[in-house]
């Protein structure tokens, strides 16, 4: 479907992204040398004008040297300071007319300022990877750096050949010259520039299960000495596969990779189509296993089905954390009527100052978010009942698939399946701050 652009500028975020014209496509071509951490790139991007003449636009991208930029082939005035990238094209795009931007710039990569930390590519011992959310990418690349624009993506990286890369997407071709191998992934369902992931480092690769005649081949990056780990860790994974295309319907993406870092990493992070995981989240015990179903569920929630603004960050974080409950309650854990209360019983220990459908830039990560958020699924599902609910839920994946949405979509979606209005409970989960009663199953919590 179409992806629905947000009004305004993204309010958390007002310097992020170019609501003037969208991106169709881009296609990186980087070449990426770790001991220096040096990286040259050229990127061509394909994009349609808006509704407007564009005499000029912006792109953001972090501190680097522009070598070149070119607008349809001509050279135009442009500017790069602040982390935007301002061009004024030779001649004005037409109104709705297809327009090519191309971009040449190198220099040391690292992480963008954020109130969370550094942010987007970074700079690893013997490596590199790239967590962008919510507004790293483009600490490497330039970009229309709001969650809405999706594009596909072509991406070439060639570095040292003792070095593999894994980016989300399909790996095309693996060429190796001298001493550099070029590594080409193609990307061609819808993705956010922020999701865009990226990891170079000296993994062993693994396939999780047998994915069979029309499956989802599951692919493991992993430091050698992890291996025996992560085999116990990530086993349940191909089962994970399996019980989420059911409850929310076929995997949106040609197949999925996760990858375990030398180094420890805060939380794992999505990207479209593949997963980060630090050292730390392979203890052989399956210590972290909910957070494994966690960031596949994302490639369903936030990934394929993305928000429009950064307001609407429950729609990813409570999805995947409903999820989380649900592998638990069908994998012989606890059922997600016992999670939820687990939750309800945190959230109501803690300031009730969170509104879930807005939280603020400063709460947009807070754990409060996720809970609440993961209540949420819990409550509609026990308002509609288990039938009705998972028929919303692969509703919701397959008719939003490779679009941005909103909370107001969620609302009018859920209601095409009830009967009964659910004003009262959206207005206090989602529009409230202070925490309603703990929902109750009309038929138990079990699936």
């Amino acid at each position: 479907m179409a992806v629905q652009q947000s009004v305004g500028q993204d309010p958390y975020f007002p310097g992020n992204g170019d609501l003037r014209y969208r991106v169709h496509r881009y296609e990186l071509t980087l070449d990426y040398r770790p001991a220096p951490n040096r990286l040259s790139g050229t990127a061509r991007i394909n994009a349609i004008a808006g509704r407007g003449q564009l005499t000029e636009f912006q792109l953001n991208l972090a501190d680097f040297r522009v070598g070149r930029v070119k607008v349809d082939g001509r050279t135009p005035h442009y500017t790069h300071r602040g982390g935007k990238l301002r061009v004024r094209p030779a001649k004005p795009v037409r109104a709705g007319a297809a327009f090519t931007v191309e971009v040449q710039w190198s220099g040391n990569p690292r992480p963008v300022n954020s109130p969370w930390g550094g942010l987007g590519w970074e700079e690893l011992e013997d490596g590199a990877l790239v967590a962008s959310q919510p507004v790293g990418a483009p600490s490497w690349y330039p970009c229309n750096d709001r969650p809405a624009d999706k594009a596909s993506y072509h991406i070439s990286v060639t570095t040292p050949s003792a070095y593999a890369v894994v980016a989300g997407g399909r790996l095309l071709t693996r060429t190796t010259k001298a001493s550099t191998t070029t590594w080409v992934y193609e990307q061609a369902a819808p993705t956010s520039s922020y999701l865009v992931g990226l990891s170079i480092g000296k993994y062993q690769t693994v396939l999780l299960g047998d994915p069979g005649p029309g499956g989802v081949p599951q692919h493991g990056h992993i430091p050698a000495h992890l291996l025996p780990r992560f085999a116990r860790d990530f086993a349940r994974q191909p089962a994970m596969m399996e019980l989420f295309q059911e409850l929310f319907g076929p995997y949106p993406f040609d197949e999925y990779a996760v990858v375990v870092t030398e180094e420890e990493l805060d939380v794992p992070v999505e990207a479209q189509g593949l997963s980060l995981f630090g050292s730390n989240h392979v203890d052989g015990e399956r210590g972290s296993e909910r957070l494994v179903a966690h960031e596949l569920a994302h490639q369903w929630f936030g990934n394929s089905v993305s928000i429009a603004d950064w307001r609407q960050i429950w729609l990813n974080e409570g999805f995947a954390k409903y999820a989380e409950w649900l592998w638990s309650e069908r994998s012989g854990g606890r059922s997600a009527q016992q999670l939820a209360a687990g939750a309800h019983r945190l959230l109501f220990s803690l300031p009730q100052d969170l509104r879930l459908a807005d939280p603020g830039r400063k709460s947009m990560f807070d754990d409060r978010l996720y809970q609440r958020g993961g209540l949420v699924l819990h409550a509609v599902r026990c308002a509609l009942g288990d039938d009705a609910f998972f028929r919303m839920l692969r509703g919701w994946a397959g008719q939003h698939r490779g679009g941005a949405v909103t909370t107001a979509n969620f609302t009018a979606h859920v209601g095409r399946f009830t009967d009964e209005p659910l004003d009262a409970l959206f207005d206090t989960w989602l529009y409230g701050t202070t925490l309603p009663p703990l929902p109750s199953p009309r038929t138990g919590g079990a699936l």
